[in-house]
């Protein structure tokens, strides 16, 4: 039965069945950006962007280039919305004709203004990017950290899952040294061939050495951690807390004792550039010119003025943790035979990993800021409390550490056993007294 056949039942209904999946899902375009078509005013855009040599030179000598490849953009996700959907402060009357030009100072001026118009459409997409890592650098200042059109054309993306397909190679541009430890470790070269956005995610990334997230990322994978290393691994849980899982799985790296300052309130979390990192930068600088480092009265000092700080609402104290030091190391894990298994390596008198102590908060970028401390640090009398967390006695084969730590637990249960045997005592001889007292009336 040809269309013109159909019976009026028929053609209604089908009208109506179209009518609804245009409501539902717009124009047949719009579902499919290779069937998009532009319309006059976009092609007249094209008229001068589509060619090649259409450039701008920017206020500061850079040169800008104006070109925009017609099909690419003709088929991507973006022709819908049309050239004015993205640059709507173009006067099209004007635009083009001498006078006219839109001032530009440089091209990365350029790139983070043009990132605001992202957020008109892309609200949950930028909020994610908004908390990460990558924002807090743009804010901070920094020409390098990438913005939306570093990562996604906006002139030619395809489709969701193309623009949100953060592969190696963009992130290896700017950590490229990174990216080969990656494409190297076992997670390179093991059949998994895992991206950055894996670990990291695509938008909201965070500081690698900022709180637990690597850490569940691993767990995530390695779902038997716990319970494989509780068979051969003395006190598992508290390995699994304090040393990060790079220490031992790239055997060769150089590790060190991260002190991170925290703060307790409700739940206990890794202080912020908020609650001091001024104080701390100035205290360190002071302390480290006569001594070399953060010395542990310092240390001592620093948390009391932090603690103050926050007007007593919080306590700030040290949660130490072993890792390696640097990203690179991080990302060269090895196969799982030739992770750490020999306690000696940490254990040990004079083991390297104890001889690099840092102490750390997190900065205004998100990132944190690390300085380094004096090795004495650790076996400090001050320090002794903020470290106790992290230590754990005979673990580094640092004596003055153990006598400490044990006179302090001999004193937690003698000082109350000695407390009650004088209470007995005296009752005792207040008893015989009054029996002389009685005695002696008599």
């Amino acid at each position: 039965m040809t269309r013109s056949h159909r019976p009026p039942l028929v053609a209604f209904a089908a009208a109506a069945l179209a009518l609804v999946f245009n409501l539902v899902l717009g124009p047949a375009h719009a579902a499919d950006p290779a069937d998009a078509k532009l319309s006059k005013e976009d092609q007249a855009c094209l008229d001068c962007h589509a060619k090649p040599g259409a450039r701008k030179t920017l206020a500061n000598g850079e040169t800008l280039s104006l070109y925009i490849a017609p099909d690419a953009f003709a088929n991507s996700r973006h022709a819908r919305e049309g050239c004015e959907g993205c640059h709507s402060q173009i006067d099209t009357d004007t635009h083009g004709k001498p006078g006219s030009e839109q001032k530009l100072a440089s091209k990365r001026s350029h790139a983070v203004e043009s990132t605001e118009t992202c957020r008109d459409c892309h609200q949950k997409t930028m909020k994610k990017y908004d908390d990460s890592v990558h924002w807090a650098l743009v804010k901070a200042g920094s020409a390098k950290a990438p913005l939306c059109a570093d990562c996604h054309n906006p002139h030619a993306t395809r489709s969701m899952k193309e623009a949100n397909a953060a592969d190696n190679a963009k992130c290896q541009q700017c950590h490229e040294k990174i990216s080969d430890a990656l494409t190297a470790s076992v997670h390179g070269t093991d059949g998994e061939n895992l991206e950055c956005k894996d670990c990291h995610r695509t938008h909201d990334v965070k500081a690698a050495t900022v709180g637990d997230h690597l850490r569940g990322q691993c767990l995530s994978c390695h779902k038997e951690t716990a319970t494989s290393h509780a068979k051969w691994l003395p006190n598992a849980g508290r390995h699994l807390e304090a040393v990060s899982c790079a220490a031992c799985h790239t055997p060769n790296a150089a590790r060190r004792v991260d002190l991170r300052i925290h703060e307790a309130q409700g739940e206990s979390k890794q202080a912020a550039e908020q609650v001091g990192v001024p104080q701390f930068v100035q205290l360190v600088s002071t302390s480290s010119a006569s001594t070399g480092g953060l010395d542990g009265r310092a240390l001592w000092s620093l948390l009391q003025d932090l603690s103050r700080g926050n007007g007593g609402d919080s306590k700030s104290f040290v949660r130490g943790r072993l890792e390696v030091q640097t990203g690179v190391e991080a990302h060269a894990l090895a196969i799982k035979g030739q992770a750490v298994k020999d306690c000696a390596t940490c254990h040990k008198r004079g083991a390297a990993a104890f001889q690099a102590v840092t102490v750390s908060m997190i900065g205004a970028d998100g990132r944190p800021v690390r300085k380094g401390a004096t090795q004495g640090i650790l076996n400090s009398v001050e320090s002794i409390g903020s470290v106790s967390g992290f230590y754990a006695i005979g673990g580094t084969r640092i004596q003055i550490l153990d006598v400490l730590l044990l006179m302090a637990v001999a004193g937690g249960v003698l000082l109350p056993g000695a407390h009650l045997a004088m209470k007995l005592l005296s009752a005792r001889r207040r008893k015989a007294a009054e029996a002389r007292d009685t005695s002696d009336t008599d």
